[in-house]
């Protein structure tokens, strides 16, 4: 059996415990781009889900549509305020595409009423494309069962065929199994040393455990059910890869045999009433079984991208009234380019009409007060521009400038989706030099980085204050400029271009404060082969975060600066 094969056997298994008690497992994470085989998975869960309610959830949805709000024409028809129900207010199976683009406070008010509400499941259906692009981790936190089927071949995905009546025996089964007293301390031990600080993964385990058993006919969870929840549940969360523990006791002080007569050991239960259930180690090897081998670098890569914003735009967030992505409007004034939202202030004054009709004495007209009127509000993501300042002086020059040369491809490799814009500012000899203003094209890149300069002095403040210019510019067309600078620290130009060490170190003091000034984010890569205290201080003087790394390549850089430039 190939790998794709097996693993779309789990799947099966997967959504067959889900089905079982969906309020039970909170849901399902499934990772996967539209396709033939994200649609056979969603087939399955229609078929298998009859007889619950689903409901179908935008990633922008609106708390009124989740969780009630006023019923506008109702209530200006019957002069009594009329609320309507949310999709939360009755249990169901909530079906979320484009879960990846969640954001926090949705993210927050969902995973508070998967926990407050009986009754309600998710399937969130991540598409994203790149570690950055992923379900918010309150919600991926309350959901029991994690797939990712990115990569997942079709050939290997038949029809999944779940048997109706099959689910049924087990769902009546469910509420009649029982765990034995050790399967949760186990689960904990295999959650601790996997690196699973959530205390709710054990416990879906467990439920996920107590599904298998229902779906096997069996009233009991054996060893076999723990194994399913461990690859289900635990082996997707695993922060580490775990090692084998050395048994400590030494052979002569063993636990002594047991006697093998029942009246010696009045707590000793029959054989047939005994089940040998795994240790924490048998359960250990399932779940590394189930390791992608890359799970480190994976790791290592998702935390450095989670640290900036979501792949929808990476510059700052500016709030206006014309265009982006649409906010909750606001109370606020008219006048000027404030565009007034006509069913936000009419539901506003809607619950007020029968009170202020009265006291008015007029009931053919709606009152509308000040306090009533609210605002559109929008959310537009500006560009952002990486501003690479690199030192091309010294011997190291080439080796320094091949690295950001493949960190800025790296960078420009995702630029489309990330709306970022690099330019490149390399100094050395007297002065500095505007190498590649921004830019989100890559050939263009490639052709301007193919022959980089290098040798001479070091002019530090000179390639700060090219930066400090360039930044300027960015910012006026409209992009979120942040300054990111590669040396070893050793200044020895000052701006005038002349050879004098006091001077240089004073002239990149005063062009750090003047960025740190117009508070833009930045980084201080240090590229020396031991830390230098003088650049630390220089990245305190910018009020950005210094970082060593003195073998740093294109990869490193590239994970480094894009976890650090982010606007705040």
């Amino acid at each position: 059996m190939s790998a794709g094969e097996e693993r779309w056997q789990r799947v099966n298994l997967a959504l067959a415990c889900f089905v079982l008690d969906p309020a039970a497992m909170g849901g399902i994470w499934l990772r996967a781009r539209v396709g033939p085989v994200r649609d056979r998975v969603q087939d399955a869960l229609y078929a298998a889900l009859q007889g619950h309610t689903l409901r179908r959830l935008h990633p922008g949805i609106g708390d009124d549509a989740l969780f009630g709000g006023v019923d506008l024409s109702a209530t200006l028809a019957e002069g009594r305020v009329v609320r309507t129900k949310g999709l939360l207010g009755q249990p169901a199976v909530l079906m979320m595409p484009m879960a990846e683009r969640v954001k926090a406070g949705l993210a927050a008010r969902l995973a508070a009423a998967l926990d407050a509400q009986k009754g309600l499941s998710l399937v969130a259906l991540d598409e994203g494309a790149e570690p950055d692009e992923t379900l918010a981790s309150a919600l991926a936190d309350r959901l029991a069962i994690h797939i990712d089927l990115a990569e997942q071949g079709l050939t290997d995905s038949p029809d999944l065929a779940l048997d109706l009546e099959a689910l049924a025996e087990a769902r009546a089964l469910l509420p009649r199994v029982t765990m034995p007293d050790s399967a949760i301390a186990e689960l904990a031990e295999v959650a601790t040393r996997l690196g699973i600080g959530s205390l709710r993964a054990p416990l879906q385990a467990l439920a996920v455990a107590r599904a298998s058993a229902a779906l096997s006919g069996e009233d009991r969870v054996e060893s076999a059910d723990l194994m399913i929840a461990v690859e289900l549940v635990l082996a997707p969360r695993a922060t580490q890869i775990p090692e084998a523990q050395q048994d400590s006791a030494p052979e002569d002080e063993a636990e002594p045999d047991k006697p093998d007569d029942p009246e010696d050991n009045p707590d000793q239960t029959d054989d047939e009433d005994r089940i040998d259930l795994p240790p924490a180690e048998m359960l250990l090897e399932a779940a590394r079984a189930m390791l992608p081998p890359d799970l480190l670098a994976r790791l290592a890569a998702g935390r450095a991208v989670r640290a900036s914003q979501s792949a929808s735009g990476t510059g700052a967030a500016k709030k206006g009234n014309h265009r982006g992505r649409p906010l909750p409007s606001r109370a606020g004034r008219p006048g000027g380019d404030a565009r007034v939202d006509l069913v936000a202030t009419l539901r506003a004054a809607a619950p007020w009409q029968p009170m202020r009709r009265k006291l008015a004495d007029q009931h053919d007209r709606l009152h509308i007060r000040m306090s009533d009127i609210r605002l559109r509000q929008f959310e537009e993501t500006s560009d952002r521009a990486i501003i690479f300042v690199v030192d091309a002086s010294g011997s190291a020059a080439l080796a320094r400038l091949g690295e950001a040369k493949g960190a800025i491809e790296l960078l420009l490799g995702q630029a489309y989706a990330r709306r970022d814009h690099v330019a490149l500012v390399a100094f050395r000899g007297e002065g500095a030099e505007v190498l590649l203003p921004p830019t989100r094209s890559l050939v263009q890149t490639k052709r301007r980085l193919s022959q980089l300069p290098g040798g001479g002095g070091t002019p530090l403040a000179a390639g700060l204050r090219a930066a400090l210019e360039l930044a300027l510019l960015a910012q006026g067309k409209g992009m979120t400029p942040s300054v990111a600078l590669l040396t070893d620290g050793r200044a020895n130009v000052d701006l005038s271009g002349a050879a004098n060490r006091a001077q240089a170190a004073d002239d990149a003091t005063a062009m750090a404060q003047a960025i740190r000034a117009r508070g833009w984010p930045g980084i201080v890569i240090d590229t020396g082969v031991r830390p230098t205290a003088s650049l630390g201080a220089l990245a305190r003087d910018m009020g950005v975060p210094y970082l060593p790394l003195p073998r740093a390549d294109a990869r490193a850089l590239s994970a480094a600066i894009d976890a650090s430039l982010t606007p705040a």
